[in-house]
């Protein structure tokens, strides 16, 4: 006798995916799209002629995963995505892939950032402007910890000057993606409404 396999999500509040029909094919295909929405958003890079981490919409894709998708489908779409870019496809921001770079760190950081807003989502963090811009500053912040320790390493240098160049010039970019995020996830739920608050809960 085989035993069940426990599908990636549990029996508490929804995310916008668990409205979808579907179990075991839902999750693999919404993880799958997650990790594209992931490598398709964040492909887009500005680099700062003052800090090697160039500004990308990356941490937006994942804070738009994570809520959705809930924090197991969201978190397995991130690892998806990192190990396409460890094993050499170009889904990281601007074409990269591989870990020998600056920015790396932030990458890692994606992983608790979707974890904890998929976490805070499912006990309703994402159906109110200003609780979705709460959890979101808080999962951008998870982001950033990863990515100063990487990024101090890799260049040699400090903390205060890791700071400076990894922290600095990003706090606004991530204040706006989190208002744009506690845009379009409760704008979400209101399109979705009374099928929303009755869907499946799996």
């Amino acid at each position: 006798m085989s035993a069940a396999v426990p599908a990636l999500t549990s029996p508490r509040s929804l995310v916008l995916a668990d409205v979808l029909p579907g179990a075991r094919v839902r999750d693999a295909v919404l993880v799958i799209s997650g990790a594209g929405l992931i490598a398709g958003i964040g492909q887009l890079a500005v680099p700062l002629p003052f800090t090697p981490v160039p500004v990308t919409l990356g941490t937006f894709a994942v804070l738009l995963v994570g809520a959705s998708l809930g924090p197991a489908r969201g978190a397995t779409s991130v690892l998806l995505y990192m190990a396409l870019g460890l094993v050499g496809a170009p889904v990281f921001a601007d074409g990269a892939s591989g870990w020998a770079m600056a920015s790396f760190g932030y990458i890692l950081g994606y992983l608790p950032a979707a974890a904890l807003l998929g976490h805070l989502a499912r006990r309703g963090g994402d159906r109110s402007p200003w609780r979705t811009v709460l959890a979101a500053v808080g999962a951008s912040a998870l982001v950033y910890v990863p990515g100063v320790l990487w990024l101090a390493t890799f260049l040699g240098v400090g903390l205060t000057e890791a700071l400076a160049l990894g922290v600095a010039p990003f706090v606004v970019g991530d204040v706006v993606k989190a208002v744009a995020a506690a845009l379009v996830l409760p704008g979400a739920w209101a399109l979705i409404g009374e099928r929303g608050r009755t869907g499946s809960r799996r």
